[in-house]
């Protein structure tokens, strides 16, 4: 006799997943912080492998984290500090966006933007931004307007690249549909172009967020001014590393409030992309 296949049965082959796989992402998360700061405690505190100047133990950076919760809970100089560095990286931002759009659009929808525009971005972009900032200060002064504008111009180029290969996304076959029901290159844009290419414009957002960070605390280290990055400058100064590492992490809470935000924007207006979701944040 011959066995009859179970029509029921699952043919479909499935990888196997390794045993470090299935372990939920916050429980790994805490494990890998968990031996962080393990190996840093012990090169530090336990052993004094690392003089505490070069790097302070996870105890001393504790206080000063205490600390700096307790002067921003209190409305102290430094919850100042953080709203003007919080307004520096918002406006810079904005601005990145706005423009990074577009001449994403001038460089991704017209052969002058992608013949004539692009290679001068590209070469502007090749070059050391850092290196712009005293421009910036000498053209805008010290006042927050110079921090804004080297944040931005550092944020800028990824959204230029990711908005011009969004609006490459697009299939021929999708174009040559929308030419033939005879939409204008507008509505092309708009209806076909831009909503397809979303996923690859919030990329570009996403590392534009981590960037218009570099970019605002740079500017603050070497124009001035009343943010965190002055106030790292001046701990800096001192030798005080547990005060520099305290505020260090409070800036990537900022960074990382700003990538969150566009990441659960993404996921209101590209819900019906699923490419990105495994293993991705956001």
């Amino acid at each position: 006799m011959t066995a009859t296949p179970d029509p029921n049965a699952d043919t479909v082959w499935v990888e196997p997943v390794a045993l470090i796989d299935r372990i939920p992402r916050w429980v790994a998360m805490l494990a890998l912080a968990a031996v962080v700061i393990a190996i840093w405690d012990l090169a530090t505190a336990r052993m004094a492998w690392v003089s505490p100047i070069i790097l302070p133990s996870p105890a001393e950076t504790l206080a000063d984290l205490i600390f700096v919760g307790q002067n921003l809970a209190s409305g102290g100089y430094m919850l100042e500090a953080l709203w003007t560095t919080t307004r520096t990286v918002f406006w810079a931002f904005l601005i990145a966006t706005a423009i990074g759009f577009s001449l994403g659009v001038l460089v991704g929808e017209t052969k002058f933007g992608e013949r004539a525009v692009m290679p001068y971005l590209v070469a502007i972009d090749t070059m050391p931004k850092v290196a712009f900032a005293p421009l910036f200060i000498a053209w805008l002064g010290f006042d927050i307007a110079s921090k804004v504008a080297l944040a931005a111009f550092i944020a800028t180029f990824p959204i230029i690249v990711s908005t011009a290969a969004g609006l490459y996304a697009a299939s021929e076959n999708e174009r040559m549909l929308f030419k033939s029901i005879g939409a204008s290159r507008l509505q092309t844009l708009f209806r076909l172009k831009l909503p397809t290419g979303l996923p690859h414009i919030f990329t570009g957002l996403k590392i534009a967020a981590v960037g218009v960070m570099a970019g605002a605390i740079t500017g603050e280290f070497l124009g001035g001014g009343q943010g965190f990055g002055a106030l790292i400058r001046q701990s800096a100064s001192t030798m005080d590393t547990p005060r520099v590492f305290a505020l260090i992490l409070y800036l990537s809470l900022l960074g990382l409030a700003l990538f969150f935000a566009v990441a659960w924007l993404q996921k209101r207006l590209v819900f019906w992309n699923k490419a990105d979701r495994p293993g991705g944040v956001g």
